[in-house]
């Protein structure tokens, strides 16, 4: 009977577990000098499984933050790679763009250099022929020109400065005691074209006309034109062109021998008159 009832006790007792099992003192005073316990103390009263548990539950903690920053740190690698293949073939193009943009320009700039460099050429170009004029026109023993005229084979040509019809081109040169240049040879052509400078369209007027008769050429003299220095193609009578001019451009590719044109008298232009030269003893 007694047995049972101590057995009875024991499995009344409080939960071993439980808070109140080790706040209570008659309870430990029990358990500690129980002969069954072997002097063991509860888990709650026991500092090394508590410290046991604690590190374990921190480290579990500190386990589970790694495996989050791991695989976050991962999901960033991953967002850096290229996203396709073709992302690397689009960055060389756009760099190809841009170094072809910066050539470019750099051909524009030479261009550009270019084409100062062949204006300051021009320049040198008509200078020189003016100079090479001026020494070709010398007073000699046998005749002489006036200021502003220039001397070749007996006779004095003038290019004016300024602009006049035809019919008045003729009568100025009247003026000086001469005419409309009457040009026959190939020198004389050749003397004339290297006095007058270049332009865009330099035309200046000489001494032929076909007013009186369509397609017959005549000099202000009256004489039958032979032959001449006309450009190809012309005269064509384009729009009732009926008086002779000589042009000079820029393109160097045009020459004395061709440099005759046909146009309307009544446009101004410069001119060349021609006089004999005054003859001295």
């Amino acid at each position: 009977m007694n047995m049972n009832t101590e057995r009875m006790n024991d499995n009344d007792g409080p939960d071993p577990d439980s808070a109140d099992y080790c706040n209570d003192a008659d309870v430990q005073h029990s358990v500690m000098n129980n002969p069954r316990n072997n002097g063991k103390r509860p888990f709650c009263q026991n500092p090394f499984k508590v410290a046991t548990a604690c590190l374990t539950a921190f480290c579990l903690l500190l386990l589970m933050v790694l495996v989050v920053t791991k695989y976050h740190s991962k999901s960033s690698s991953v967002q850096d790679l290229p996203s396709s293949p073709a992302e690397p073939q689009m960055i060389e193009t756009c760099t190809n763009v841009t170094n072809l943009t910066a050539e470019l320009q750099t051909l524009k700039k030479e261009k550009s250099d270019l084409e100062e460099e062949r204006s300051q050429l021009k320049i040198k170009i008509t200078a020189l022929e003016a100079s090479a004029a001026t020494k070709c026109t010398p007073v000699t023993a046998t005749g002489s020109c006036p200021v502003d005229w220039h001397y070749f084979e007996g006779s004095c040509y003038y290019i004016s400065e300024d602009s006049e019809r035809w019919p008045e081109s003729q009568a100025y040169c009247k003026l000086q005691g001469g005419h409309l240049a009457i040009v026959t040879t190939a020198d004389e052509q050749t003397f004339i074209w290297n006095l007058l400078p270049r332009g865009h369209w330099n035309a200046f007027w000489i001494g032929l006309t076909d007013e009186e008769t369509e397609d017959e050429w005549r000099w202000v003299d009256g004489t039958k034109l032979v032959g001449g220095f006309w450009e190809d193609g012309e005269p064509n009578n384009h729009i009732n062109e009926d008086c002779g001019n000589m042009v000079k451009t820029t393109v160097l590719d045009r020459v004395a021998a061709k440099s005759w044109y046909d146009a309307p008298c009544h446009m101004s232009r410069r001119f060349i008159c021609e006089k004999k030269a005054d003859v001295s003893s």
